[in-house]
């Protein structure tokens, strides 16, 4: 029995062995195949440019120089953005140790405005079927400024384009165009007229044709891209992208600075209950934080404010509701302008503008009166508070009697004679004792001859 056992045992060994053994070399194979096949990167921007977009694109290039990546693929899809974050961008982008590929995808995508610029620093351009870019004339975050300040922005500008578009070998006269005259261009006339170098249905497709082309880099140097059938490994963005990328929409922004106001408010009327205080208080410094990545106009902020004065004047002094709309008048222009947003997608839309101003009026006046009518009882207790109420004379005051009020028997004073079961107001007090008058004439006794 034993030399049998012994005898089994072996072959498991020899079983078990080779099996590690083919683990070994598969494992091997994969990591030596993953090392011979070309890595590139990816990107997904499909939002406004702003300083968030940047943060992520400043990420990607870093992370792809750390990967050895062949390249940076960065599939766009924007309708422009603030000036200096483009600017930033594209300079990432020229300076970049990592060849990127910009590519305007999926079909219906666009690279509006900024969104052109960056589309032309890249190393290599491309677009999907049915996608368009340019429009890329400057939008003044402000308004519009006198001619010369205007002539100077948009000449610097050009300069910065060209500076790049002539270094990539694109036409400089059909960017120029773009963002002279706002011109646009479906793909197709793009790869006609040079603005792109690749017009590609999927990522795959895009990396076969731009597999073995020469590139010039901005230092002058020439680069053979070996990206045919690369591993594509997506970056996805970080918990704090995520969070500033949500922050960042005006709408959103918007909302939580008003609930948090309206949330640190109710903390001060019921001071101890300590949530919505602190709760308030995040929202409103998340908000300003989100805010201020964004471009604002100082404008809008006064009539923020006074929208607001002129709601609590309305809620103290009373002015027939000309206040309180006129209040509202003035936050609906000031949210509504408050974000100075050179594309439609980055300012606050009419309906949360709309919906913001009345719901924060009507609440603001509401709880005011009520903070103001609370204050003011506090200082009538006891005999004071009953000053104003109604009466009910138990028996004839002639000038003294009982009274009957708020069903409470007190001793009160009419200043002529009152029959009983009339209906008097409390006009004041001395001490304990209530002066009352007759609510309707009738029920003073008529004076004898």
């Amino acid at each position: 029995m034993r030399e049998r056992s012994r005898g089994i045992a072996v072959p498991i060994g020899l079983i078990a062995a080779g099996i590690l053994a083919g683990f070994v070399t598969a494992w091997g194979l994969t990591a030596q195949a993953n090392a011979e096949q070309p890595l590139v990167d990816k990107l997904v921007l499909s939002d406004t440019i702003q300083p968030v977009s940047a943060g992520q694109l400043d990420r990607a290039l870093a992370r792809a120089d750390a990967d050895g990546a062949q390249a940076l693929l960065v599939e766009l899809d924007t309708p422009g953005g603030l000036v200096d974050s483009m600017r930033t961008m594209a300079g990432a982008i020229l300076s970049s140790r990592v060849p990127v590929i910009v590519y305007v995808s999926p079909a219906g995508a666009r690279a509006g405005s900024a969104g052109f610029f960056l589309m032309e620093s890249a190393d290599v351009a491309a677009m999907a079927p049915g996608t368009n870019a340019g429009a890329a004339h400057v939008v003044f975050e402000f308004g519009k400024p006198d001619e010369t300040m205007s002539q100077k922005v948009e000449n610097d500008a050009e300069a910065f384009l060209r500076s790049y578009v002539k270094q990539r070998g694109r036409n400089v006269e059909a960017a120029q165009a773009a963002l002279q005259t706002s011109k646009s261009y479906t793909a197709a006339e793009a790869l006609d007229l040079h603005l792109i170098d690749v017009i590609a249905s999927n990522d795959a497709q895009l990396l076969a044709d731009v597999d073995g082309r020469t590139i010039t880099r901005m230092d002058g140097s020439k680069l053979v891209m070996h990206v045919g059938g690369a591993r594509i490994v997506m970056l996805q963005p970080t918990v704090r992208e995520q969070l500033l990328g949500w922050l960042v929409d005006p709408n959103i922004a918007l909302l939580m600075l008003v609930a948090g106001a309206l949330l640190i408010y109710l903390e001060f009327n019921t001071p101890g209950t300590i949530v919505p205080g602190a709760l308030g208080t995040l929202m409103v410094l998340l908000a300003i934080f989100g805010l201020n990545l964004l471009p604002i106009r100082f404008t809008a902020v006064l009539l923020l404010v006074a929208a607001l004065a002129l709601l609590i004047l309305e809620a103290k002094i009373g002015g027939h509701g000309v206040l309180a709309i006129a209040g509202i008048v003035c936050l609906t222009f000031g949210t509504l302008t408050l974000v100075a947003a050179p594309v439609p997608e980055m300012g606050i839309s009419l309906a949360v503008a709309l919906g913001v101003s009345a719901g924060f009026g009507v609440i603001t006046v509401l709880l005011v009166r009520l903070a103001v009518r609370a204050r003011r009882m506090k200082s009538r207790l006891g005999v004071d508070a009953m000053v104003g109420s109604r009466a009910t004379a138990m028996e004839p005051l002639n000038p003294e009697g009982h009274v009957l009020v708020e069903g409470e028997i007190w001793l009160a004073v009419a200043p002529q004679p009152v029959a009983a079961g009339s209906t008097l107001r409390v006009v004041g007090h001395e001490q304990y004792l209530l002066r009352v008058t007759a609510v309707d004439p009738s029920a003073v006794p008529a004076s004898r001859a």
